[in-house]
């Protein structure tokens, strides 16, 4: 299967994008079935158009030379301006980062990734932070290949 191109992700890409929505919160899900609903999706269809127009959470998306897309990463622009505690560096969150399952291993989550460390510099980054379920081995494994490294670790204790 020949890749296309890494753009923003516009409106047309809103039935891929929600077909890929599913499939993570079904890796969420089969992994913490005690927090995660199934099969579900993390915004709807509304929602993903807003957050598609807004500069502050560009989305990117990788297609094929059909314009089905591949894989995305959800992005958020942060920063702590004026805060007594954080500097005021610029971060770019990736709040969510998938590849379609019929099309791991093909190195469109490590081209994704770079893309939007590319991104992130030429917007004056500091950083590029994300969160990731320890459920998600693959993902961990992934991400340290990537070269990550934690930042903060969050803790439970179920009652």
């Amino acid at each position: 299967m020949a890749m296309g191109e890494i753009r923003r992700a516009e409106n047309r890409d809103i039935p891929d994008v929600l077909k890929l929505l599913v499939q993570v919160n079904m890796v969420h899900h089969n992994g913490r079935p005690d927090l995660f609903k199934g099969p579900a999706t993390k915004y709807s269809e509304g929602e993903l158009r807003q957050i598609f127009l807004n500069d502050a959470t560009p989305v990117f998306v990788l297609t094929d030379e059909a314009q089905r897309v591949l894989g995305y990463a959800f992005c958020i622009l942060q920063q702590h301006v004026g805060s007594q505690l954080m500097t005021d560096i610029k971060t770019l969150y990736i709040d969510d980062l998938c590849v379609d399952e019929a099309c791991r291993g093909q190195h469109i989550g490590s081209r994704l990734y770079q893309y939007v460390l590319e991104y992130a510099r030429s917007i004056g980054c500091y950083n590029v932070t994300l969160n990731v379920w320890s459920c998600n081995e693959s993902a961990m494994r992934f991400y340290e290949h990537c070269g990550l490294k934690p930042q903060k670790v969050g803790m439970e204790t179920i009652l």
